[in-house]
Parts: structure tokens; sequence; C-alpha cells
């Protein structure tokens, strides 16, 4: 990993106190869809980013997380060959970061400074300027 997405990541999951980060490692698109569903507590809202979900501005994405309240959401990012066709399905929500294809890490790394926004935005803080 890159030292610079380490030490953004560090930061951004200082800030957002109630996230935690599950990296689960497998190139077999099964596997990995096993591994998933294994990790999903009950009642937790399936989230996958994928290119084919909707696209939302920082300001709709705020307002739909708002929507969910206190309900529990795991956000999953697919690896180099994406996710199963099973996850993408079992998806209470599919939410696409950007029509662009992003390595990994970096996508991971936009995204929580998303939700890191979508937080700010929430609370009114001056860190969106939109």
């Amino acid at each position: 990993r890159k030292q610079w997405i380490k030490d953004g990541l560090s930061s951004y999951l200082k800030r957002l106190n109630a996230l935690s980060i599950v990296e689960l490692r497998d190139s077999n698109l099964q596997r990995e869809a096993d591994d998933i569903r294994s990790c999903l507590r009950q009642n937790e809202l399936l989230v996958v980013l994928t290119e084919e979900g909707e696209s939302l501005t920082s300001l709709e994405l705020s307002k739909r997380l708002n929507k969910f309240g206190a309900q529990r959401l795991a956000f999953v990012i697919g690896g180099p060959n994406g996710l199963s066709p099973e996850i993408k399905e079992l998806a209470d929500w599919r939410f696409s970061l950007s029509s662009l294809t992003y390595p990994h890490e970096l996508a991971r790394l936009l995204f929580v400074e998303q939700l890191y926004r979508a937080q700010m935005i929430l609370r009114g803080s001056p860190y969106h300027r939109a």
C-alpha cells in the first residue's frame, strides 16, 4: 500500500470513529461472496459500490445516508475482479462512486472521504463548499 493512502485513511477513520474497515482478500468471486455474507450482521443493510449503481452528488449522498438514521450499513467495494452478481443482487442499495474505474485502495480512500463529507454536510460544517 502507498503511504499517502494509509495516511489518508487513518486521518478519516479518526474523524469517523464509528466506521470500521474489514478487508477480505480473495481473488475467487464465489469465495469472496461467501466471506462477505458471513461478515454481515443481522439487520445490517448491504450497500455495494459498483459502476452500475446509482450515481449521486455529495449533497444527495448525505441526504440518503441521513435517511438511514441509526441503521447499520455495510459498504462493500469489490476487488480487482469486481463483485459477484450474487452480492450485487443481495445488496439493499447499489451505489456508484464514479463511472470511472479506480484501484481498490484509492476507491476506498475516496469513499471514506465522501462519508466524512456527508457527515460534515449534515452538521452544517464549512468542509463542503459547494
